[in-house]
Protein backbone atom coordinates (compact mmCIF):
# COMPACT_ATOMS: atom_id res chain seq x y z
CA UNK A 1 0.00 0.00 0.00
CA UNK A 2 1.51 3.79 -0.96
CA UNK A 3 1.62 6.19 1.74
CA UNK A 4 -0.99 8.82 1.73
CA UNK A 5 -0.86 11.66 0.23
CA UNK A 6 -0.41 14.19 2.92
CA UNK A 7 2.67 12.21 3.49
CA UNK A 8 4.70 13.29 0.55
CA UNK A 9 3.60 16.42 -0.33
CA UNK A 10 4.02 19.63 2.13
CA UNK A 11 1.52 22.05 2.83
CA UNK A 12 1.51 25.11 1.50
CA UNK A 13 0.96 27.22 4.27
CA UNK A 14 2.58 30.49 5.88
CA UNK A 15 5.54 27.88 7.01
CA UNK A 16 6.45 27.28 3.43
CA UNK A 17 8.06 30.85 3.68
CA UNK A 18 10.62 29.00 5.94
CA UNK A 19 11.68 26.84 3.15
CA UNK A 20 12.58 24.14 5.29
CA UNK A 21 9.63 22.08 6.68
CA UNK A 22 10.19 18.78 8.80
CA UNK A 23 9.23 15.69 6.59
CA UNK A 24 8.62 12.36 8.12
CA UNK A 25 8.00 8.84 6.78
CA UNK A 26 4.63 7.57 8.52
CA UNK A 27 6.04 4.31 8.48
CA UNK A 28 9.58 2.00 7.39
CA UNK A 29 9.29 2.67 3.15
CA UNK A 30 10.47 0.37 0.95
CA UNK A 31 11.27 1.39 -2.80
CA UNK A 32 11.66 -0.14 -5.33
CA UNK A 33 15.25 0.83 -7.65
CA UNK A 34 14.73 1.55 -10.62
CA UNK A 35 11.08 -0.38 -10.49
CA UNK A 36 11.34 -3.76 -9.92
CA UNK A 37 15.23 -3.79 -9.54
CA UNK A 38 18.28 -2.44 -11.28
CA UNK A 39 19.95 -4.30 -14.36
CA UNK A 40 23.17 -5.84 -13.54
CA UNK A 41 23.58 -7.60 -16.88
CA UNK A 42 27.29 -9.14 -16.27
CA UNK A 43 25.67 -10.50 -12.92
CA UNK A 44 25.13 -14.83 -12.74
CA UNK A 45 22.08 -13.46 -10.75
CA UNK A 46 19.11 -13.95 -13.31
CA UNK A 47 16.76 -11.85 -10.42
CA UNK A 48 19.42 -8.71 -11.88
CA UNK A 49 18.43 -9.77 -15.02
CA UNK A 50 14.47 -10.19 -14.88
CA UNK A 51 12.69 -7.05 -16.16
CA UNK A 52 13.78 -4.06 -18.19
CA UNK A 53 14.78 -1.36 -15.59
CA UNK A 54 13.29 1.97 -15.53
CA UNK A 55 10.67 0.67 -17.53
CA UNK A 56 6.36 1.02 -16.89
CA UNK A 57 6.66 -3.07 -16.86
CA UNK A 58 9.19 -2.76 -14.27
CA UNK A 59 7.14 0.15 -12.12
CA UNK A 60 4.04 -2.00 -12.52
CA UNK A 61 5.68 -5.35 -11.28
CA UNK A 62 6.77 -3.44 -8.02
CA UNK A 63 3.46 -2.05 -7.80
CA UNK A 64 2.17 -5.92 -7.10
CA UNK A 65 4.03 -5.87 -3.54
CA UNK A 66 3.91 -3.81 -0.50
CA UNK A 67 6.48 -1.17 -1.60
CA UNK A 68 5.79 2.71 -0.70
CA UNK A 69 7.86 4.49 -3.85
CA UNK A 70 9.58 3.62 -7.30
CA UNK A 71 12.57 5.40 -7.68
CA UNK A 72 13.89 6.37 -11.30
CA UNK A 73 15.78 8.40 -13.05
CA UNK A 74 14.78 11.31 -14.81
CA UNK A 75 16.66 13.18 -18.11
CA UNK A 76 15.46 15.71 -20.79
CA UNK A 77 16.24 15.47 -23.86
CA UNK A 78 17.26 17.81 -26.17
CA UNK A 79 13.49 18.84 -27.53
CA UNK A 80 12.62 19.50 -24.00
CA UNK A 81 11.15 15.93 -23.05
CA UNK A 82 12.01 14.25 -19.71
CA UNK A 83 12.11 10.67 -19.97
CA UNK A 84 13.23 7.98 -17.91
CA UNK A 85 16.80 6.80 -18.59
CA UNK A 86 19.71 5.49 -15.74
CA UNK A 87 22.84 5.91 -18.21
CA UNK A 88 24.22 9.23 -19.43
CA UNK A 89 24.52 7.54 -22.82
CA UNK A 90 23.11 5.24 -24.97
CA UNK A 91 25.00 2.25 -26.35
CA UNK A 92 24.43 0.54 -29.68
CA UNK A 93 26.13 -1.39 -32.87
CA UNK A 94 25.99 0.15 -36.21
CA UNK A 95 27.89 -1.82 -38.99
CA UNK A 96 29.44 -4.37 -36.13
CA UNK A 97 30.65 -1.03 -34.00
CA UNK A 98 29.33 0.00 -30.63
CA UNK A 99 28.62 3.25 -30.33
CA UNK A 100 27.56 5.45 -27.71
CA UNK A 101 25.07 8.65 -27.84
CA UNK A 102 23.94 10.61 -25.14
CA UNK A 103 20.70 11.40 -23.60
CA UNK A 104 20.43 14.75 -23.18
CA UNK A 105 21.77 15.33 -26.39
CA UNK A 106 19.13 13.09 -28.87
CA UNK A 107 15.45 14.25 -30.14
CA UNK A 108 12.82 12.13 -28.45
CA UNK A 109 12.02 10.46 -31.74
CA UNK A 110 15.50 9.25 -31.64
CA UNK A 111 15.37 8.33 -27.97
CA UNK A 112 12.26 6.09 -28.95
CA UNK A 113 14.46 4.25 -31.54
CA UNK A 114 16.17 2.39 -29.16
CA UNK A 115 15.04 -1.17 -27.71
CA UNK A 116 12.42 -3.22 -28.42
CA UNK A 117 9.52 -1.16 -30.02
CA UNK A 118 5.96 -1.18 -29.56
CA UNK A 119 5.32 -3.42 -32.65
CA UNK A 120 7.60 -6.04 -31.39
CA UNK A 121 10.53 -4.78 -33.15
CA UNK A 122 14.25 -4.09 -32.20
CA UNK A 123 15.94 -2.43 -35.17
CA UNK A 124 18.45 -0.55 -32.82
CA UNK A 125 19.20 -3.21 -29.71
CA UNK A 126 20.81 -1.55 -27.28
CA UNK A 127 24.20 -2.49 -24.64
CA UNK A 128 25.38 -1.23 -21.48
CA UNK A 129 28.97 -0.80 -20.35
CA UNK A 130 29.89 -1.54 -17.32
CA UNK A 131 32.36 0.83 -14.99
CA UNK A 132 35.22 -1.56 -15.84
CA UNK A 133 35.21 -0.99 -19.58
CA UNK A 134 32.68 -4.40 -20.45
CA UNK A 135 30.19 -3.98 -22.94
CA UNK A 136 26.63 -6.42 -22.75
CA UNK A 137 23.77 -6.74 -25.11
CA UNK A 138 21.12 -5.53 -23.14
CA UNK A 139 18.84 -8.27 -22.61
CA UNK A 140 16.65 -9.32 -20.48
CA UNK A 141 13.82 -11.70 -19.72
CA UNK A 142 10.99 -9.66 -19.78
CA UNK A 143 12.08 -6.49 -21.65
CA UNK A 144 9.68 -3.33 -22.46
CA UNK A 145 10.14 0.03 -24.33
CA UNK A 146 11.98 3.25 -23.12
CA UNK A 147 9.55 5.43 -22.01
CA UNK A 148 8.72 9.25 -20.94
CA UNK A 149 8.18 10.44 -17.34
CA UNK A 150 4.69 11.37 -18.58
CA UNK A 151 4.27 7.78 -19.55
CA UNK A 152 5.09 6.60 -15.66
CA UNK A 153 2.19 8.98 -14.55
CA UNK A 154 -0.45 7.66 -17.05
CA UNK A 155 0.39 4.10 -16.78
CA UNK A 156 1.54 3.41 -13.41
CA UNK A 157 -1.11 2.90 -10.84
CA UNK A 158 -1.89 6.28 -9.32
CA UNK A 159 -1.43 5.18 -5.50
CA UNK A 160 2.32 4.51 -6.29
CA UNK A 161 4.87 6.97 -5.28
CA UNK A 162 7.63 8.44 -7.45
CA UNK A 163 11.06 8.80 -6.15
CA UNK A 164 12.25 10.71 -9.10
CA UNK A 165 16.27 11.29 -9.29
CA UNK A 166 17.13 14.13 -10.99
CA UNK A 167 19.94 12.44 -13.04
CA UNK A 168 23.13 14.83 -14.10
CA UNK A 169 26.65 13.99 -15.63
CA UNK A 170 29.34 14.43 -12.92
CA UNK A 171 32.02 15.29 -15.56
CA UNK A 172 29.43 18.16 -16.61
CA UNK A 173 29.69 21.37 -15.16
CA UNK A 174 26.17 22.75 -15.21
CA UNK A 175 24.83 26.51 -15.42
CA UNK A 176 22.26 27.83 -13.48
CA UNK A 177 20.35 28.46 -16.43
CA UNK A 178 20.55 25.05 -17.86
CA UNK A 179 19.61 23.37 -14.34
CA UNK A 180 16.52 25.70 -14.30
CA UNK A 181 15.57 24.72 -17.93
CA UNK A 182 15.81 21.07 -17.31
CA UNK A 183 14.09 21.52 -14.24
CA UNK A 184 11.65 23.55 -15.27
CA UNK A 185 10.93 20.87 -18.08
CA UNK A 186 10.25 18.12 -15.26
CA UNK A 187 8.21 20.02 -12.91
CA UNK A 188 5.64 20.95 -15.77
CA UNK A 189 5.02 17.45 -15.88
CA UNK A 190 4.86 17.25 -12.62
CA UNK A 191 2.65 19.51 -12.21
CA UNK A 192 0.24 18.57 -15.79
CA UNK A 193 0.10 14.69 -13.94
CA UNK A 194 0.99 14.32 -10.82
CA UNK A 195 -2.28 14.90 -9.19
CA UNK A 196 -2.67 13.16 -5.74
CA UNK A 197 0.66 10.82 -6.19
CA UNK A 198 2.92 10.76 -4.05
CA UNK A 199 6.18 12.24 -4.80
CA UNK A 200 9.79 12.85 -3.18
CA UNK A 201 12.67 14.40 -5.61
CA UNK A 202 16.39 13.28 -4.82
CA UNK A 203 19.11 14.29 -6.89
CA UNK A 204 23.26 13.67 -6.81
CA UNK A 205 23.81 17.25 -7.65
CA UNK A 206 23.95 19.80 -4.84
CA UNK A 207 23.16 22.71 -6.99
CA UNK A 208 19.75 20.71 -8.53
CA UNK A 209 18.50 19.42 -5.24
CA UNK A 210 18.53 23.17 -3.97
CA UNK A 211 17.37 24.65 -6.84
CA UNK A 212 14.36 22.42 -7.14
CA UNK A 213 13.55 23.11 -3.83
CA UNK A 214 13.24 27.01 -4.83
CA UNK A 215 11.39 26.16 -8.06
CA UNK A 216 7.99 24.37 -5.93
CA UNK A 217 7.70 23.79 -1.95
CA UNK A 218 4.57 21.33 -2.76
CA UNK A 219 6.83 18.13 -2.37
CA UNK A 220 9.86 17.05 -0.67
CA UNK A 221 13.45 17.26 -2.14
CA UNK A 222 16.38 14.42 -0.49
CA UNK A 223 20.25 15.04 -1.31
CA UNK A 224 21.73 11.70 -2.48
CA UNK A 225 25.16 11.20 -1.52
CA UNK A 226 27.49 8.48 -1.00
CA UNK A 227 28.88 9.84 2.05
CA UNK A 228 32.52 9.49 1.01
CA UNK A 229 32.42 5.72 -0.24
CA UNK A 230 33.65 7.58 -3.57
CA UNK A 231 35.53 10.76 -2.98
CA UNK A 232 34.44 13.73 -5.52
CA UNK A 233 36.01 16.99 -6.91
CA UNK A 234 33.18 18.72 -5.16
CA UNK A 235 33.37 18.45 -1.72
CA UNK A 236 30.07 18.69 -0.93
CA UNK A 237 29.43 15.05 -2.10
CA UNK A 238 32.02 13.15 0.18
CA UNK A 239 29.99 13.16 3.41
CA UNK A 240 27.10 13.18 5.86
CA UNK A 241 28.03 16.14 7.05
CA UNK A 242 28.35 17.36 3.76
CA UNK A 243 24.99 16.48 2.98
CA UNK A 244 23.44 17.94 6.26
CA UNK A 245 25.17 20.87 5.14
CA UNK A 246 23.48 20.88 1.81
CA UNK A 247 20.08 20.31 3.08
CA UNK A 248 19.98 23.13 5.69
CA UNK A 249 21.31 25.72 3.39
CA UNK A 250 18.88 24.75 1.04
CA UNK A 251 15.77 23.53 2.98
CA UNK A 252 15.93 20.27 2.12
CA UNK A 253 13.93 17.34 3.55
CA UNK A 254 15.94 14.33 4.12
CA UNK A 255 19.48 12.26 2.65
CA UNK A 256 19.70 9.51 0.55
CA UNK A 257 22.92 7.88 1.72
CA UNK A 258 24.72 4.79 0.26
CA UNK A 259 24.21 2.07 3.26
CA UNK A 260 27.42 1.73 3.55
CA UNK A 261 28.15 5.02 4.62
CA UNK A 262 25.90 4.99 7.42
CA UNK A 263 27.08 1.65 8.56
CA UNK A 264 30.61 3.45 8.97
CA UNK A 265 29.26 6.76 9.97
CA UNK A 266 26.51 5.92 12.59
CA UNK A 267 27.74 8.70 14.42
CA UNK A 268 25.89 10.80 11.93
CA UNK A 269 22.32 9.25 11.69
CA UNK A 270 21.78 11.89 14.97
CA UNK A 271 22.91 14.61 13.34
CA UNK A 272 20.53 13.96 10.49
CA UNK A 273 18.04 13.64 13.29
CA UNK A 274 18.82 16.70 15.33
CA UNK A 275 18.83 18.23 11.92
CA UNK A 276 15.58 17.73 11.54
CA UNK A 277 15.83 15.55 8.34
CA UNK A 278 14.50 12.36 7.22
CA UNK A 279 17.40 9.49 6.46
CA UNK A 280 16.79 6.62 3.79
CA UNK A 281 19.59 4.33 1.94
CA UNK A 282 20.74 2.61 -1.26
CA UNK A 283 22.95 0.11 -2.67
CA UNK A 284 23.16 -3.48 -2.81
CA UNK A 285 23.38 -3.92 0.92
CA UNK A 286 20.01 -3.06 1.20
CA UNK A 287 18.92 -6.62 -0.88
CA UNK A 288 20.55 -8.53 2.40
CA UNK A 289 17.36 -8.32 4.84
CA UNK A 290 19.71 -8.64 7.80
CA UNK A 291 21.43 -5.48 6.79
CA UNK A 292 17.68 -3.61 6.32
CA UNK A 293 16.31 -4.64 9.81
CA UNK A 294 19.89 -3.38 11.28
CA UNK A 295 19.25 0.19 9.40
CA UNK A 296 15.79 -0.21 10.66
CA UNK A 297 16.66 -0.52 14.15
CA UNK A 298 19.27 2.13 13.71
CA UNK A 299 16.84 4.68 12.78
CA UNK A 300 16.81 4.71 9.16
CA UNK A 301 13.58 5.53 7.87
CA UNK A 302 13.74 3.72 4.69
CA UNK A 303 15.69 1.77 1.91
CA UNK A 304 15.94 1.39 -1.56
CA UNK A 305 15.87 -2.33 -2.39
CA UNK A 306 16.56 -4.05 -6.02
CA UNK A 307 15.40 -7.10 -5.12
CA UNK A 308 11.62 -5.89 -4.16
CA UNK A 309 9.85 -8.72 -3.22
CA UNK A 310 12.13 -10.27 -0.84
CA UNK A 311 12.92 -6.80 1.18
CA UNK A 312 9.15 -5.87 0.84
CA UNK A 313 7.89 -9.24 1.80
CA UNK A 314 10.76 -9.23 4.70
CA UNK A 315 9.78 -5.88 6.42
CA UNK A 316 5.81 -6.29 5.36
CA UNK A 317 5.64 -8.10 8.90
CA UNK A 318 7.99 -7.23 11.92
CA UNK A 319 7.88 -9.45 14.88
CA UNK A 320 10.13 -9.00 17.65
CA UNK A 321 10.26 -11.55 20.19
CA UNK A 322 11.97 -11.49 23.74
CA UNK A 323 14.88 -14.27 24.23
CA UNK A 324 12.96 -16.06 25.98
CA UNK A 325 10.21 -16.75 23.56
CA UNK A 326 12.23 -18.59 21.23
CA UNK A 327 14.96 -20.56 20.95
CA UNK A 328 16.20 -22.09 17.99
CA UNK A 329 17.55 -26.12 17.45
CA UNK A 330 20.97 -25.23 17.94
CA UNK A 331 20.45 -23.97 21.32
CA UNK A 332 21.54 -19.76 20.14
CA UNK A 333 18.33 -17.85 20.72
CA UNK A 334 16.15 -16.48 17.91
CA UNK A 335 15.80 -12.42 18.04
CA UNK A 336 13.51 -11.43 15.35
CA UNK A 337 11.43 -12.57 12.28
CA UNK A 338 10.19 -10.84 9.54
CA UNK A 339 7.95 -11.87 6.69
CA UNK A 340 5.14 -14.14 6.39
CA UNK A 341 4.49 -16.93 8.44
CA UNK A 342 5.28 -19.31 5.90
CA UNK A 343 8.53 -17.60 4.68
CA UNK A 344 9.95 -15.84 7.90
CA UNK A 345 13.42 -15.13 7.79
CA UNK A 346 15.05 -16.08 11.01
CA UNK A 347 17.77 -13.65 12.23
CA UNK A 348 19.21 -15.39 14.95
CA UNK A 349 21.64 -13.23 18.10
CA UNK A 350 24.72 -14.40 16.55
CA UNK A 351 23.84 -12.38 13.15
CA UNK A 352 22.94 -9.93 14.74
CA UNK A 353 25.98 -9.36 16.81
CA UNK A 354 28.68 -9.94 13.55
CA UNK A 355 26.16 -7.17 11.54
CA UNK A 356 26.28 -4.93 14.30
CA UNK A 357 30.36 -5.25 14.85
CA UNK A 358 30.48 -2.71 12.30
CA UNK A 359 28.54 -0.18 14.71
CA UNK A 360 29.94 1.01 17.86
CA UNK A 361 27.07 -0.41 20.78
CA UNK A 362 26.87 3.69 22.07
CA UNK A 363 25.64 4.83 18.43
CA UNK A 364 22.78 1.83 18.00
CA UNK A 365 19.20 2.98 18.61
CA UNK A 366 16.94 0.00 19.25
CA UNK A 367 13.24 0.77 19.02
CA UNK A 368 11.31 -0.99 21.48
Amino acid sequence: MALSVSSAKLSTGVEDDKMQEAFVFPKFVVMGHRGFGMNMLQSPDEKMKSVKENSILSFNAAADFPIEFVEFDVQVTRDGCPVIFHDNFIFTQEQGVIIEKRVTEMALHEFFSYGPQKDGANVNPMFRKTKDGRIFQWNVAKDDPLCTLKDAFVKVKSSQGFNIELKFDDNIVYGEEELRQTLENILKVVDEHAENRPIIFSSFHPDAAQLIRKLQISYPVFFLTNGGCEIYADVRRNSLDEAIKICKEGGLQGIVSEAKAILRTPNAITRVKDSKLSLISYGQLNNVVEVVYLQYMMGVEGVIADMVMEISEAIASIEVRSEEDDEEDDGRKCLILLGEENKKVRISNDAIAFLTKFVPKTTLFVQQ
